[in-house]
């Protein structure tokens, strides 16, 4: 475990790295109380921080009670002692008692070596915590500062982590990384946002503690208070008045930005994306469809034609995943040529993520339904939650292609020997015939693929209705 000791710091960095303001900020105006008593008490400045440096305690946010910390690395870097890890480790119980979602302001140089054996333990207490924790609410972690080793291993063990553009993240720091592998490193290009939020560690990057606070409200909003409830309903808003048709070109080879499909259809403000910097070929989000929480995983046309990669495909299966344990019904939009081919991701395992991928979407239990937007081939077809995979409903605009693959690479194999032959028909007039045959829409919904091809004008209508007659399953 990495560890840290108190550093000068300037004032005005003081008052920043106070852990009051920031569960003030977090919760409704008013409502944050402490709930550590009894622990040491450390004076800085005009202000005492209880709980050994942290400060834990409960409020509201939205009106729904929320249980909240934040370590403070004005006292000995954040480093974690015995009584610092008994206020994690009640606070997080006190959650799961009262079923209420956990958010952690994580700034922490590790194990507080002045303790020895007792930082490492409390860590491991609060590990176990926070693994029991997951089967009842939701947990959100906020890095707003520098945390390493047990501090970097709590919030990844979280369902959703936060970073600020000066955050940091590592098992080791830098002089550890010197002295093991003689290399000279930056605590940025160690384990900033750049490298986190790549790498899938970190779902959202944020410019400040206040654009991470707001995200972490919004977020909640959209949770349910605990695993065994549903998410809250809230009014429905109308989108942003965009045709959804008119964003998807007619070309196949043209691209677009799913996310514009996604806003002109979902409550205009509910749009959340997770993770957007990691396997940005597919999108994953939560949002809200006629005032009732989603979850969202889309094709991005926008990277690599929204080909299916390994990344993506463990992307997603996570998303899936959390969807189906936080009892978020789930919208898939597809537009993808398939898998990646070649041997570099075959070396990193693309058959069985994209298995894991497959494994998610049929275990899944809460309502799942499908909107073909312009492609679907291939065994990519199948993993993007087709009917035969599990998906309750799947539609599909006029324009949408489905089969095994596209119609040009299709003839090309199965009339590879007219195509030789001199005075026949064309490559191009074999791909015609074969895609009207084969590839359309309506030929979709004919084979029983899809189960309406509807109008874009009216996806956001049928996508609703589709989650509403599944009722609260």
């Amino acid at each position: 475990m990495a560890t840290a000791t108190a550093k000068p710091v300037a004032a005005e960095k003081l008052a920043a790295d106070a852990p009051l303001p920031l569960l003030e900020q977090l919760c409704d105006p008013g409502s944050f109380r402490p709930l550590r008593s009894g622990a040491v008490s450390i004076r800085l400045g005009e202000r005492a921080t209880p709980g050994d440096g942290v400060l834990g305690g409960a409020g509201e946010v939205g009106g729904r009670p929320v249980f909240c910390y934040s370590q403070d690395p004005r006292y000995l870097g954040g480093s974690l002692g015995e009584v610092h890890a008994d206020t994690i480790v009640r606070l997080l119980r006190m959650a799961g008692d009262a079923g209420a979602p956990v958010v952690g302001f994580v700034r922490s140089g590790g194990a507080r070596l002045q303790e020895g054996h007792a930082g490492l333990a409390g860590y491991g207490r609060i590990f176990r915590a926070s693994v029991e924790l997951s089967r009842k609410v939701p947990q959100i972690s906020v890095l707003s500062g520098v945390s390493a080793g047990g501090g970097a291993y709590s919030p990844a063990l979280t369902d959703f982590v936060f970073m600020t553009e000066d955050a940091r993240m590592f098992l080791t720091g830098p002089k550890v990384v010197k002295q093991a592998m003689g290399e000279e490193i930056s605590m940025e290009a160690l384990g900033g946002p750049k490298v986190h939020g790549r790498n899938g560690v970190s779902h959202l990057v944020t410019a400040d503690a206040d654009g991470a606070i707001a995200a972490t409200r919004h977020l909640l909003g959209l949770l349910p208070q605990s695993i065994s409830q549903p998410p809250q309903p809230m009014a429905p808003v109308e989108p942003d008045g965009k045709d959804p048709g008119a964003i998807v070109p007619d070309n196949p080879r043209k691209v677009y930005d799913v996310r514009d499909v996604a806003t002109s259809i979902l409550d205009s403000g509910s749009f959340l994306e997770l993770s957007p910097r990691w396997a940005p070929n597919i999108v994953t989000g939560i949002a809200r469809l006629e005032g009732r929480s989603v979850g969202l995983i889309a094709n991005q046309p926008r990277a690599l034609g929204g080909v299916i990669d390994a990344a993506a495909s463990e992307k997603a299966a996570l998303f899936v995943e959390s969807c189906d344990r936080f009892r978020l019904p789930m919208l898939v939009f597809v537009d993808t040529p398939g898998f990646m081919p070649g041997k570099r991701q075959e070396e990193l395992g693309v058959i069985r993520h994209g298995a894991s991928l497959l494994r998610a979407f049929a275990g899944a239990s809460v309502p799942k339904v499908t909107l073909v937007l312009r492609k679907a081939f291939g065994g990519a077809a199948i993993t993007m939650n087709s009917k035969e995979l599990g998906a309750d409903v799947v539609y599909a605009w006029p324009g949408a292609q489905v089969g095994v693959m596209a119609a040009r690479e299709a003839v090309g194999i199965v009339h590879h020997r007219a195509l030789k032959e001199e005075g026949g028909p064309s490559h191009d007039e074999l791909a015609d015939a074969y895609a009207a045959e084969h590839l359309t829409a309506p030929a979709a919904a004919a084979s029983g693929w899809v189960d309406e091809v509807i109008d874009p004008a009216a996806s956001r209508d049928r996508l609703a209705w589709a989650l509403r007659s599944m009722g609260g399953r």
